[in-house]
């Protein structure tokens, strides 16, 4: 089991390194996150979730639909956000960067100077957590240090967002890894994997839903009378059952409107859970960094350093 987890913390960590490489102006996200996606089972590894590639303040769970024309431009703050399972072992890591290129009218120095400053915090406080995880200390106690390493920068956690404990086959297992003090007494146990995620934003530290469905996973099985349907729902079990999946993955597969009809029905019907990409309540800036960590007696091991 460790083994599964060390190989794949290595193969997301190279992978996220080269795919941070191609975060520059005029880059297309759609191109990144196929990119990504394509390496990992090139690896041998499996895709874990779809790509992630938030930009500004959308914090979390935008990845690019079929044909998304979606462009990075100089200065804008990209979370790379990725997932590689070996034999079901997870290994969950993101990072923020500012992308390269010149910065023009869409910038000014003094709001780029910010993006630094945001994206250090989310650092900083993936620090904190890793230096305070342990067996035997309570959750609350690393939400603890990590809102107080990003509230130095004058910033806030985003509240509403959490890591995850992680098991085979399970992206979400059940524990909540907090970014502040929620007084959960939980204690972390020795061999436990889990995500530690600090989101940093300047503004008030909330996300709400933004309009879109991207990502979804299965939930259940369900009659329907479309025979298209029932064919994309058995395509999803056969091959996303335990882990999220890209609306992309399955309007390849099966085309775009009936990929895209299929994925309404499923949604609507529950058998399949929509998730909607994440954005700052007031329209600010957040960044992210993510590593994944197996907790140990008096420390953890970072499999995706």
């Amino acid at each position: 089991m460790i083994e599964s987890y060390i190989e794949s913390g290595k193969i997301a960590s190279r992978i996220r390194e080269d795919a941070s490489k191609m975060i520059k102006d005029g880059a297309l996200a759609i191109d990144i996150v196929e990119y990504v996606e394509s390496e990992i089972l090139k690896s041998g590894a499996q895709i874990a979730f779809p790509c992630n590639l938030s930009i500004n303040e959308v914090a979390a769970h935008y990845t690019s639909p079929a044909g998304d024309k979606t462009v990075i431009h100089a200065g804008d703050m990209v979370k790379l956000d990725l997932g590689a399972m070996i034999d079901g072992y997870i290994a969950d890591t993101a990072v923020t960067i500012i992308a390269d290129g010149n910065i023009d009218e869409r910038y000014t120095q003094d709001e780029i100077n910010l993006h630094e400053e945001i994206v250090e915090a989310s650092a900083a406080g993936l620090e904190a957590a890793i230096a305070t995880a342990r067996a035997g200390v309570e959750i609350s106690k690393i939400g603890a240090a990590v809102h107080e390493a990003i509230s130095e920068y004058k910033l806030n956690p985003i509240f509403n967002l959490m890591g995850h404990s992680l098991e085979q086959n399970n992206l979400h297992a059940g524990i909540s890894i907090p970014n502040y003090d929620n007084h959960d007494n939980y204690v972390l146990e020795e061999g436990q994997a889990v995500a530690i995620e600090p989101f940093a934003t300047n503004g008030e530290g909330y996300i709400n839903d933004a309009p879109g469905h991207y990502i979804f996973s299965y939930m259940a099985n369900k009659p329907f009378r479309m025979k298209s349907t029932q064919r994309v729902l058995k395509y999803i079990q056969q091959n996303h059952r335990y882990v999220p999946f890209s609306g992309r993955w399955i309007t390849d597969e099966f085309g775009e409107r009936k990929g895209a009809i299929a994925l309404k029905q499923l949604s609507d019907a529950m058998a399949v859970y929509p998730y909607a990409p994440l954005r700052e309540k007031e329209g600010c800036f957040v960044s992210q960094k993510e590593h994944t960590l197996i907790i140990e007696k008096e420390g953890c091991t970072v499999t995706t350093i």
